[in-house]
This record gives C-alpha cells, sequence and structure tokens, in this order.
C-alpha cells in the first residue's frame, strides 16, 4: 500500500467540507434523543409488544447507525447498532415472531428491508464472532444446513414458498383467511381481479367477497416461489463477504441464473411466480404475473426491479461477469419503451407519495414521463415516474455508456430540471439521484452544499418531531419509529463514497470508494477529514481530501469499493513546489506553484497522509469490479 502525502496548504475551509463534518457530528448526537424517547433501558421499542406490525419496522428504526459509523460516525454508533439490533431481536423472540435470530416467516420484499441492518452490522465490524456465526447461519435456511428450514428446493432451483424464514417455507397462508378492506391498503388495488363478484377494491367490505378474496391468495401465493425472494441472495452474498467459501457463492449463482433463464423465456421479461413443479404459473392459471409482490399486486416494477437489481449486483460482485447486469436492465427498458408524458393529476399512482422531488421539481406544470409499474389481465396499469434509484444504481454498477444515455433519455423526457434539491427524507433514504448525477456531468456545481444543508435541516426537523411526540409511548403505528430515525446517510453515501444509496430492499453497498482510519484501525473517515467524490467514469475516480483541523495529522486509508473489488492503476495528484507558509515576517503567504506528480498503485488500497490544514485532490485510474470481494479490513 503506497503512501501519498498532502501538501497543498487549505487556505480557506471549503464549505461543503464544513457542512460534511457538522452533518456527521450532528448525527453523531442525533441518536440518543431516538433512543430516550423511544427505547427502554435494555433497548427494546417501548410499545412494541401492542404494535401490529411487521417485523421489519422493528429493525429499520436503527438499520442506518452502523452505516453512518462505517462512513466515519462516532464509535458509539458501532456499539449502539450491534445493541439495538439483539435488542429488538429479543424483542421480537419473546414475542413468538422471531427464532433463532431469524423472522420465523415473512415475505422476502419485508424481510430485505431489515437484513440491510444486518448486513451492514458485518461490514461495519467484519471481525465480530457473532456477526460471522449469525451469517453463516442465516445463509444455512436456505441452503438446506438446517433441517428445521428446509426453504430451497435444488432440484428445481426454487425457494419453496414467498413466506420463509427459520421455520422453513409456510405454505398455508393462514387457512381461512380473509383479505378485508383497509384504507391503506385500498390505494394498491386488489390481489387479483377475476374472482366473481369482485371488481373493486370497496367490494371487500363485504366479509363474505373478502373471504373468497383471501382463499384465492392462499390457493395462488403461498406456494412455489416468487420474485421478490432474489433478495435472499445477498443474505448468502453476505456470508460469502465474511469466509469466502466457495458454496455460498456457488448457491447465489445457481438460484439466480435459474430466475435469467425463466425471464429468457418469457421474452426478457422477469415473471413473478414459479410452482413447486417449476413451472411458470402453476397456480395462476398459467400467468407469468399474479404472484405475491410480483406484476399485479402491490408494487409491481417498484419491487421487481429491487429484486433484478439486488441479484445482478451480487452476481456480479462475485463472478466479474458484466453480462448478470442485463437482468434489471432489460426489465428497465421494456418499461421506458411503454412510458407516455401524461399529466399526473390524472393518475392514480399506488406508491405518488413516492415522488416528492419529481413532483416538486415540476412545479406549475403537471406533465412528465411516466411508465406502467403493473400488469394485469388487462394489461399495464398504474403509471408513475421512474424511480431514479433504478437507472443511476445500473449506471454506478456498469459504468456502460448505453446506462448513461438511458438516464439521459429520461432526464430529457422528464421535463423539469434535474438540478433542483428538494429538503426529503423519504423511507429508503433516497430520491435526490438527479441533481447528484447533474453534479457528476459538470452541470450542478452546488450540490454538495444543497444536499448537504438539506441533509441537515432533516436531522433537525425529525429533532423536533421527536421532541413534541406527545404519543412516543402510546402511539400504535409500527412505522413511527423509522419515520423520526434522525439519521440520513443518502448524501455522505453520494458524496464520500461516490454512490447512490444502497438499494433498500435487500441491497448490499455497491460504492467507488471506501475509507479507513489508518491510525485508529476503525472504518470511516478519520475524524475533521472531508470527501468528496468530483468525477466518476468507467476507468477513472476523482476524489478531493481535505483535512479541516489545523492541528493534528490524518491519515486515510483510501479503498476501492466496498469490499475491495475495485483496483486502482495509478493516480495523479498536485504537489506543492513553492515555500509555505513563507517568512515570520511577510504579511502574507507566498503564492502557491504545485506540479502534476503520477504514482503506480497496483492495488485497491492507498493510504494518505494529510497534515493540519492541507487538501489533496487524487485523480485515480480505476479498473472496477476486478478483484475478489471480501468484508476485510485493511489490516
Amino acid at each position: 500500500m503506497i503512501t501519498i502525502t498532502a501538501t497543498i496548504p487549505l487556505t480557506g475551509p471549503p464549505a461543503w467540507a464544513v457542512l460534511e463534518r457538522q452533518l456527521f457530528d450532528l448525527m453523531d448526537q442525533s441518536v440518543h434523543p431516538f433512543l430516550e424517547r423511544y427505547t427502554r433501558p435494555d433497548g427494546s421499542l417501548i410499545g412494541g409488544e401492542e404494535i401490529n406490525g411487521s417485523e421489519d419496522d422493528f429493525y429499520e428504526s436503527f438499520y442506518n447507525w452502523p452505516l453512518l459509523y462505517l462512513l466515519g460516525g462516532g464509535d458509539h454508533l458501532l456499539e449502539l447498532g450491534a445493541r439495538q439490533w439483539n435488542a429488538v431481536t429479543r424483542q421480537l423472540t419473546r414475542m413468538g415472531r422471531v427464532h433463532k435470530e431469524y423472522v420465523r416467516r415473512d415475505d422476502q420484499f419485508h424481510q430485505a428491508e431489515s437484513d440491510i441492518y444486518f448486513y451492514l452490522l458485518c461490514l461495519a465490524d467484519p471481525n465480530r464472532s457473532e456477526h460471522l456465526e449469525r451469517a453463516q447461519r442465516f445463509a444455512g435456511l436456505y441452503m438446506n444446513e438446517d433441517s428445521d428450514a428446509l426453504n430451497y428446493d435444488p432440484a428445481h432451483k426454487i425457494i419453496r414458498s414467498p413466506y420463509n424464514g427459520s421455520d422453513g417455507p409456510d405454505m398455508s397462508m393462514s387457512e381461512g383467511r380473509s383479505y378485508s378492506y383497509s384504507p391503506g391498503m385500498a390505494r394498491y388495488g386488489l390481489p387479483h381481479y377475476d374472482l366473481p363478484g369482485i371488481t373493486q377494491i370497496e367490494d371487500l367490505k363485504d366479509s363474505m367477497l373478502a373471504q373468497r378474496m383471501g382463499a384465492a391468495m392462499n390457493q395462488r401465493m403461498s406456494r412455489g416461489d416468487v420474485v421478490a425472494n432474489l433478495a435472499v441472495t445477498s443474505l448468502v452474498t453476505n456470508a460469502y463477504l465474511l469466509t469466502g467459501e466457495d458454496k455460498y457463492r456457488d448457491w447465489v449463482l445457481e438460484y439466480t441464473d435459474a430466475w435469467i433463464e425463466r425471464a429468457r423465456q418469457n421474452d426478457g421479461l422477469l415473471p413473478d411466480n414459479v410452482g413447486l413443479s417449476g413451472q411458470v404459473g402453476e397456480y395462476i392459471d398459467g400467468n407469468w404475473y399474479g404472484g405475491l409482490y410480483g406484476w399485479t399486486w402491490p408494487h409491481g416494477f417498484y419491487n421487481i426491479q429491487m429484486a433484478a437489481l439486488v441479484a445482478a449486483a451480487n452476481a456480479y460482485l462475485l463472478t466479474q461477469d458484466v453480462s448478470y447486469l442485463d437482468l434489471p436492465r432489460i426489465q428497465m427498458d421494456r418499461m421506458v419503451a411503454r412510458g407516455e408524458i401524461r399529466d399526473v393529476r390524472q393518475e392514480h399512482m399506488s406508491l405518488g407519495e413516492h415522488w416528492l422531488g419529481q413532483f416538486s421539481a415540476l412545479g406549475e406544470q403537471h406533465d412528465t414521463f411516466l411508465v406502467p409499474y403493473r400488469y394485469g389481465d388487462a394489461g399495464w396499469f398504474d403509471y408513475q415516474p421512474m424511480s431514479p434509484i433504478y437507472p443511476v444504481s445500473l449506471w454506478n454498477l456498469s459504468m456502460a455508456s448505453e446506462d448513461w444515455e438511458r438516464i439521459e433519455e429520461i432526464r430529457q423526457a422528464s421535463g423539469y430540471d434535474w438540478r433542483a434539491v428538494f429538503s426529503f427524507h423519504s423511507k429508503e433514504d433516497a430520491g435526490h439521484e438527479q441533481p447528484w448525477v447533474r453534479f457528476l456531468a459538470g452541470d450542478n456545481a452546488t450540490y454538495p452544499e444543497e444536499i448537504l444543508g438539506a441533509s441537515y435541516h432533516q436531522v433537525c426537523r425529525r429533532l423536533d418531531l421527536i421532541r413534541g411526540d406527545e404519543e412516543a409511548t402510546t402511539h400504535r403505528d409500527p412505522h413511527r419509529w423509522q419515520q423520526t430515525n434522525p439519521v440520513t446517510t443518502e448524501a455522505l453515501i453520494q458524496l464520500t463514497l461516490g454512490a447512490p444509496q444502497l438499494i433498500y430492499n435487500g441491497g448490499l453497498l455497491m460504492s467507488r470508494l471506501r475509507y479507513f482510519d489508518f491510525n485508529r484501525k476503525r472504518p470511516g473517515l478519520p475524524k475533521d477529514v472531508a470527501a468528496l467524490v468530483e468525477t466518476l467514469e468507467a476507468n477513472r475516480t476523482v476524489v478531493r481530501l481535505v483535512n479541516l483541523s489545523p492541528l493534528e495529522t490524518r491519515e486515510v486509508v483510501v479503498q476501492g469499493g466496498a469490499f475491495g473489488e475495485h483496483h486502482f492503476t495509478d493516480v495523479q495528484y498536485a504537489h506543492r513546489t513553492s515555500e509555505y507558509p513563507g517568512g515570520i515576517a511577510a504579511y502574507a503567504a507566498p503564492p502557491i506553484a504545485e506540479e502534476t506528480r503520477t504514482a503506480s498503485i497496483d492495488s485497491n488500497r492507498l493510504r494518505v497522509v494529510l497534515p493540519p490544514a492541507t487538501e489533496i485532490t487524487l485523480d485515480l485510474g480505476t479498473a472496477c469490479f476486478v478483484n475478489q470481494p471480501s468484508a476485510a479490513f485493511p489490516w
């Protein structure tokens, strides 16, 4: 690992660097009011036993605390992150909903949302023995290594049920259940549209019709595999990243390849359901659509593209075979090809609240580019904006010109200014991809300051919500905790790591860079150090590092990729050739003169020494996805 020392003096602290460190400091402290308001001394969530929410709602309340730590947040976040994961797991175990520290049974659309918490804990502290043991045990639930949880059928390469977990596949979906009308689910429409007497969601207010729908859902959605189960590939990939054992890689590729073949046989589109015999549409009249969390209900392309991106990214990470990215690419191209310019006021959007940034940017204009998210017997429906996380995440992985061109095609069709930054914090902690890619394109110079300011505002807003929450101990809202969690990491991931937010439903952190504090032997940027990735190209990464401390030298290890999967070939940087700070009697420092130096790296890491009040811009030759990935630290 070569060492480069910064020599350019910091003549004035960049606004973005000051804001970045202020955001770190604010969020470091913000977790304490949250814990005081919503948790007991043992870390369990107050009132959780009385709340009828999914298991993931408990874990999601803390999922990004270890992420903030590995970016450079305070030491306390590592232990608090582990403490809260353990506390929630114990609480849910007492409630009978978790067994062997993993959910008894759930769909992977939801379970994957809580699994990202565990993946980030492992990445932040891969040497912790309990993380390693759990990672292997959790992966074993889907590799038939636990006789109580035979979730996988290796003959047909399927997970046996949409509902799975530590109790194995659940093929009953609660016999005799009904699916009654509720305001919250009404916006998603009907799970099935071909049942006698049920033509609209309001029909389910009739108890007999609700039972009819429940029976149909049990028949069609309880057995066999569904596309949302592709999120399990992250659970198994995580075990590989900690152990390096080939059996985990082999399982991920076997399972992903099986779904790719099903998509190939369906003209490229992923089918959403597979029967226990291995046949697509076995329980839904031969239809490739209609499975749980599939094309028809409830979210369609929204969750299918998440699953496709997650599985493809994992397979690409493990094999360096870029062709895996064709899986999400084809799904997206098919939706974009069906896109239309429509008036958003005239559309029923099942996920309308997700597009706050786009709608705010539209202003008084109402026509924009929408794509269909769902498919049923009557064809394509539910037109909504293309979620920016999908094309940007694909480009982040591939760096292919065709994927950047797709982003540009969507931008030009959208009809609004992609440079605009609006302060909001979505459930996925995402949604600001458009102004970020315009910054990378050289068309949004003030984006770093604007997104850091917007993030600072959101933390302060949530702290105000916490202080004013008079129902903190009496509410029965399973989403209350995640809606008041004050930690937001989207801006820091974009600016410091050079990546979009991770895919919320099961995605691993896929980034261009990662940092380690060399002196303290821990992950993240050292204290006082700020980073800004200014350029991302297929073979090039430009990052600016600033040491805001006028007193202390900081040393940072810059790594290619979250898992060391990228390789640095060489680096260009400016080296000061003039005297500094000049003579004691001089009223001002002499002008700075510098020269460009080049050094060979040939490694996935380099060490940068930042003397007090210095900065350096590293222009790194980069070969992406060429190394076998690992969660291991540099030492």
